[in-house]
């Protein structure tokens, strides 16, 4: 799956997490409904760590190719020291 593709599942992953998040809190207080907002919860961490790490991903090509379109000899991301 292409980076792209990645990001747009992370990032439907967490909106479905969130929606069950909500749905998880309007239900009245229970063993079950904490267990479902808990998982519901870790569900949405994963999802939005997976959201950060791909737009990072994506930044890095991105400075690549700028770079290569630039013709920037080496790219490290960070200035050389002179």
């Amino acid at each position: 799956m292409a980076l792209p593709e990645h990001l747009k599942d992370a990032a439907a992953r967490l909106e479905e997490a969130a929606a069950r998040i909500d749905a998880a809190r309007e239900g009245p207080p229970s063993l079950e409904g904490m267990r479902e907002w808990l998982d519901a919860l870790t569900d949405f961490a994963v999802a939005l760590s997976e959201v950060h790490r791909y737009t990072n991903e994506s930044v890095h090509e991105k400075l690549h190719e700028l770079a290569a379109h630039v013709r920037l000899p080496t790219f490290r991301g960070v200035a050389p020291h002179e």
